[in-house]
């Protein structure tokens, strides 16, 4: 009896500290995002060492897009023609981002989002853990610029 109590208790912890975004807090995505993990349904997690492409969003109120851009050693991106557009939508104390492409649509629910950190879940219950692009851009001498 004293395990299921204390099991209850913790899920109502963990429930009542779920982080509640607001609608100032959108512009917090524009910017790039590196991925750091994914988590799976299962419980598995892929960690990212070095990643060859960041997600840049670009979000204004509540519509923007989401792209994929490849940065250079030089602090630059390559990037193309291709994008994501992005609707964000609150529903139910949630915050979803319902992305479009002319081939398909999903959607990702916002669990985590601040200056640093973002993380998203999608229908799969796959989660994709972000942090803040920083510059690549390197020095002769091997130094990162600011």
């Amino acid at each position: 009896m004293k395990k299921t109590f204390a099991i209850l208790f913790i899920s109502v912890l963990f429930i009542c500290c779920k982080q509640k975004i607001n609608p100032t807090d959108i512009a917090k995505i524009n910017g790039y995002w590196e991925i750091e993990k994914v988590t799976f349904d299962k419980g598995d997690d892929k960690d990212y060492k070095i990643n060859e492409s960041y997600d840049f969003f670009e979000i204004k109120d509540n519509k923007g897009i989401r792209k994929k851009v490849m940065p250079q050693l030089d602090g630059t991106f390559l990037v193309n023609d291709t994008f994501e557009n992005v609707v964000v939508r609150f529903a139910d104390d949630k915050v979803f981002l319902d992305y479009q492409t002319d081939y398909a649509k999903w959607t990702e629910e916002v669990i985590t989002l601040s200056a640093e950190e973002l993380v998203l879940v999608n229908i799969e219950k796959t989660e994709y853990h972000y942090k803040k692009a920083t510059s690549i851009n390197l020095l002769g001498d091997g130094k990162t610029t600011k």
